[in-house]
């Protein structure tokens, strides 16, 4: 059985868990900290991020991204259809491009101001912590209102992110959107498109181990696990 090495505010190891579930993958989890230095993992990624899959095979494959794509190629291909990548090169683009658009840009401008300041500040050893960024703070909190709007935009012209049907675009986001969610942070009066779209998504069986996290110090937003949100 695969090994995942991530944590469960890992936007990207949320990302990496629902492909393996949406392909009826089974992994064994181990719990890695972001915010420790940990040799024994530096030794299987010596950039110390998460999340790392250590395949039977093909042993470890790093980042979130590139997990994906091989899980598609390993996984995706023994199913014989198309699952979560489309059948054409011009609509495999577009859901690369959404992937990017979720695991690069709103890590960068949301997922990474909140949980650091949020969760990583206070889980780390002493002297490297230190009290939040109220500044870093309200940028994630200003920036996800924008990215919401952009979902509700997509979905009302395609049902889906990336088109008629369910992708890796809608995990990766829904990945990110759900880690927030976590945190009781996601504005979702600001677009009715992007609530409906993820509720639609939350309630997939994929989901249900997500909803199920628990983070020690850091209880979920009580509608974090309600389908009906």
């Amino acid at each position: 059985m695969p090994v995942l090495h991530s944590y469960p505010l890992s936007a990207g190891s949320r990302y990496v868990r629902l492909v393996l579930a949406e392909y009826g993958e089974s992994v064994d989890l181990v719990e890695r900290h972001p915010y420790e230095r940990d040799e024994d993992f530096l030794t299987l990624n010596p950039a110390g991020t998460l999340p790392v899959l250590v395949d039977e095979t093909d042993g470890a494959i790093v980042g979130a991204a590139t997990i994906a794509e091989y899980l598609f190629e390993t996984r995706g291909n023994r199913l014989g259809e198309a699952t979560l990548m489309p059948e054409t090169p011009r609509e495999r683009a577009e859901v690369r491009r959404l992937v990017s658009w979720f695991l690069d840009k709103f890590e960068q401008e949301v997922t990474a101001y909140l949980v650091d300041e949020k969760v990583f500040k206070r889980n780390a050893p002493r002297g490297n912590g230190g009290p939040p960024d109220g500044a870093a703070i309200r940028a994630g909190k200003l920036n996800i209102r924008y990215h919401l709007r952009y979902i509700g935009y997509l979905v009302a012209r395609r049902n889906c992110l990336a088109g008629r049907t369910m992708t890796a675009a809608d995990l990766a986001a829904a990945a990110h959107l759900s880690t927030i969610d976590y945190l009781g942070e996601v504005p979702w009066e600001e677009d009715t498109m992007a609530k409906q779209w993820y509720a639609r998504v939350k309630s997939r069986p994929s989901f249900r181990p997500i909803l199920a996290d628990a983070i020690r110090g850091t209880r979920p937003a009580t509608h974090y696990a309600d389908l009906d949100f």
